[in-house]
């Protein structure tokens, strides 16, 4: 609890449609707006973007929920590779159970894979007016090779797998993960998000994760969309935390605080 500010980040359980518990932590400002904020792959909502923008949010006087994808982080399920309609879900479920106490989410934040997850539940579930992209993937079928190696597609083909180290631990991907991934479609996606639904896309121009050029091809599709980069900034924007927090509060307060 910080004390000077008399703000507590409360812990909160809630379930998803699979009934597996995802744990978030709530920055209560006792506003009736909650800005949502999604974790990328293998992350959790401890990273660094989550807190640091959670916590600017907070500021504002504005309330912010950071949690964790079922199979990530404290929440239950299991770990999968792809997964990208299943966490929409996951998202619905916050957005429903947040919606139900009489609080209004107004705008969705993800990082990484985390925008590409914010961009799909604007586009399947049109009720969030403002959605912000961070380093999200406009191209799925690219980045693959990178964590899985040569020939992944023929390799998970014959063994139905493939193993990957990930620093001290790993994960599996199966084939049914895989075709997850391939089969979904952000350019088909974005094409249904509203044009009253406000998307802001934010990403580093030295990212050798997901390479600026994706950010560009959202800003063509994406029909009311705003494109900001931030020079020199790599994929998880090491050096340029207060970059990204202020250009991400510049959109927030736009949205939220011109509108009361």
């Amino acid at each position: 609890m910080d004390s000077s500010q008399g703000i507590q980040e409360q812990r909160i359980v809630i379930p998803n449609s699979h009934n597996e518990k995802l744990v978030g932590l709530l920055h209560e400002t006792g506003s009736i707006e909650i800005v949502v904020l999604c974790h990328g792959f293998r992350s959790n909502k401890n990273f660094e973007i989550m807190k640091n923008v959670a916590v600017a949010i907070e500021k504002e006087g504005i309330s912010a929920f950071r949690f964790d994808f079922s199979g990530n982080g404290e929440s239950e399920g299991s770990f999968y590779y792809g997964n990208y309609n299943y966490e929409a879900d996951d998202l619905h479920s916050v957005i429903q159970y947040f919606s139900n106490i009489n609080r209004v989410v107004t705008i969705i934040l993800g990082h990484s894979k985390g925008g590409d997850v914010v961009l799909l539940y604007a586009s399947k579930y049109h009720n969030i007016p403002n959605v912000i992209n961070l380093s999200g993937r406009y191209d799925l079928k690219k980045g693959i090779e990178e964590r899985l190696g040569e020939g992944f597609l023929e390799r998970i083909k014959k063994q139905g797998y493939i193993d990957v180290k990930d620093g001290d631990s790993g994960y599996r991907v199966t084939e049914e993960s895989l075709m997850d991934r391939l089969n979904t479609d952000m350019h088909e996606a974005c094409l249904k998000i509203e044009t009253e639904c406000r998307v802001m896309t934010v990403h580093g121009s030295d990212d050798e994760t997901v390479p600026v050029e994706d950010a560009k091809e959202f800003a063509k599709i994406i029909p009311n969309h705003k494109l900001e980069i931030v020079e020199g900034a790599d994929h998880c924007y090491t050096k340029y935390q207060s970059q990204l927090v202020s250009t991400v509060m510049e959109f927030i307060k736009t949205v939220i605080v011109n509108n009361n």
